[in-house]
């Protein structure tokens, strides 16, 4: 783990907070994708087009084109602002599920705020989505960087799959430069965040996550049970 000063200072701490697994529970946008599905089953015969394709998950590139397809099925014919709107209601309703979000976490980023700390929301969930989700917690001012689409034929498209490295490279668009004060995360996918952070803390982990990323974060390295 890089261990080095931050920038002046007169500065604020950059602070990151993972989103799914660690501000809210689940998957938000799988849940978003579940729920179209749900409503629109005949969608099941385009994922069936995916099939043939299924041994691409063994490999880290065949997941995102498969990724990026799946989206492209469940959202095909709907347009940028009817996602949106879409989006919008699916996260109130979502947002009144009890224990949906995770009390300590919301708490520990309002700290943050409080000291005035630089806090940034780096996620894999669709913007438009998390930045909903968000508002139902009143945290809509809130810096956040995740996954984007754009407009596609006859659709939308996973114009950006914040994941993994490309959250550094995202956070670097956004002008947020490490090294990072603090990190949380609930996910080894993390990983390329973490180990540019001065603090790696991991939420609520498994025993295989701590055995996987125990050595590789090494000291300072802090875990949290949070509910």
């Amino acid at each position: 783990m890089i261990s080095v000063q931050q920038g002046k200072a007169n500065e604020p701490r950059v602070v990151l907070f993972d989103f799914d697994g660690v501000l809210v529970r689940g998957d938000s946008f799988r849940l978003f994708l579940r729920m179209r599905l749900r409503r629109q089953p005949w969608r099941v015969v385009l994922l069936l087009t995916l099939l043939p394709a299924a041994p691409l998950v063994l490999y880290r590139t065949g997941r995102l084109v498969l990724v990026r397809w799946l989206v492209r099925m469940l959202l095909l014919g709907t347009n940028m602002p009817r996602y949106q709107a879409l989006a919008e209601s699916h996260a109130r309703v979502l947002a009144t599920r009890r224990g949906l979000f995770v009390r300590d976490a919301v708490s520990a980023l309002r700290r943050h705020l409080l000291r005035g700390d630089r806090v940034v929301v780096v996620t894999g969930c669709e913007e438009h989505l998390a930045r909903a989700l968000l508002q139902a917690v009143r945290l809509d001012g809130v810096e956040l960087v995740g996954s984007r689409l754009s407009a596609a034929w006859f659709g939308v498209a996973l114009a950006v799959h914040n994941v993994g490295q490309e959250k550094t490279g995202q956070l670097r668009a956004g002008g947020v430069e490490p090294p990072y004060s603090c990190v949380y995360s609930d996910s080894a996918a993390d990983l390329p965040v973490l180990v540019l952070a001065e603090r790696a803390v991991l939420v609520n982990p498994s025993p295989d996550l701590r055995e996987r990323l125990q050595s590789l974060l090494g000291e300072p390295y802090a875990e949290v049970e949070w509910a």
